[in-house]
C-alpha cells in the first residue's frame, strides 16, 4: 500500500497542545479529570495529552490504558487484560482518548468498559483524527483533525518518538 505523511510530528505536536488548552477550558481546569486511553495507540496518546495537560493546570495527570477486547461487538470475544483495581469514576469527569475515529465501534466498546468503574459525571471524547465513516452515532467532542477518506485507506498514527500521521491507500 502507498504510504504518505499527512502530518508530521511538529505539527502534531501544536495540535496535541491545542487539544490539551481545549480540555483545560471546557472542564475549568482538570481536578476531576480522570484520562483513558484505547490500547495500543490510544493510550499513548492519552499518556502525552496528560503530560500537556497536567503542565497547563499545574498538577500530575495520570493517564489509564484502556482495553475493549471484551467489549467489542463485530470482533471474537476475548478476555480483558487487568482493570485499575480501586478504581471509581463515580462524579468523575472522564477524557477517553484514542488516535482515530473510524466507525464508532471501538468508542462504543470503550464506554461499555467504562461503566464497569462507576457513574461518571461526563465521559468527553478526544480523537486525535476523526475520518468519517461512522457506523455507530459516535460524536468526538475534540477533534484534531478531521480527514475524509474513502472507506478502504487506512490512516496510521505512528507514536514512536512523537506523533506523525500517515495514509495508506
Amino acid at each position: 500500500m502507498p504510504r504518505h505523511q499527512l502530518y508530521p510530528r511538529e505539527r502534531v505536536s501544536r495540535t496535541l497542545n491545542r487539544l490539551a488548552s481545549e480540555v483545560v477550558e471546557r472542564n475549568r481546569g482538570g481536578e476531576r479529570l480522570t484520562l483513558f486511553g484505547i490500547r495500543q495507540r490510544g493510550a499513548a496518546l492519552a499518556t502525552t495529552m496528560a503530560e500537556r495537560i497536567g503542565a497547563l493546570v499545574g498538577q500530575p495527570l495520570i493517564a489509564h490504558p484502556l482495553d475493549v477486547a471484551a467489549f467489542r461487538d463485530d470482533r471474537p470475544a476475548a478476555e480483558s487484560l487487568d482493570a485499575p483495581v480501586g478504581l471509581d469514576l463515580t462524579d468523575r469527569d472522564v477524557l477517553l482518548v484514542d488516535d482515530v475515529l473510524y466507525t464508532g465501534r471501538t468508542v462504543r466498546a470503550a464506554l461499555d468498559a467504562l461503566v464497569r468503574y462507576g457513574r461518571p459525571r461526563t465521559i468527553q471524547l478526544v480523537v486525535l483524527v476523526d475520518r468519517g465513516h461512522r457506523e455507530y452515532p459516535i460524536q468526538a467532542d475534540y477533534v484534531g483533525h478531521v480527514i475524509p477518506t474513502e472507506y478502504r485507506a487506512r490512516v496510521v498514527v505512528e507514536v514512536e518518538a512523537g506523533f506523525a500521521i500517515y495514509l495508506e491507500e
